[in-house]
């Protein structure tokens, strides 16, 4: 079983940055691809991005492209999201999830695809 805890959601304005966190324990870290998803009220949850395992392959939502950056460090078993510009359709919570990948560049959109969830962190963005 591996446990995913999510940290640094909040309140912010439109424009501003958040860094989000995913702090896993109970299995080999590097082992395992992480995705981000996020869901907002009334709506499904969806891909936000993802890294594989050694960090040398990422994507990306097209919502998110050049704003969101997904990176992670093995050696501290996080992974981090920073979101830069954010904008008020940016709400929602988000939650990371883990999968042990198959191959090297493993870095699955959905959600289906992941075996362990963290429970989530609210990040609102006011216009």
């Amino acid at each position: 079983q591996m446990q995913l805890v999510e940290s640094g959601g909040g309140l912010v304005q439109a424009g501003a940055s958040l860094r989000l966190s995913c702090v896993a324990s109970g299995r080999t870290f590097s082992s395992y691809s992480i995705g981000w998803f996020r869901q907002a009220p009334g709506k499904e949850r969806e891909f936000v991005a993802a890294i594989n395992w050694g960090g040398s392959s990422t994507d990306y939502a097209d919502s998110v492209k050049g704003r969101f950056t997904i990176s992670r460090d093995n050696g501290k078993n996080t992974v981090w999201l920073q979101m830069n510009s954010l904008k008020p359709e940016d709400t929602a919570v988000y939650s990371c999830a883990a999968v042990d990948g198959p191959y090297r560049d493993y870095t699955p959109r959905r959600s289906s695809d992941y075996r362990f969830w963290g429970q989530g962190t609210q990040v609102t963005v006011s216009s």
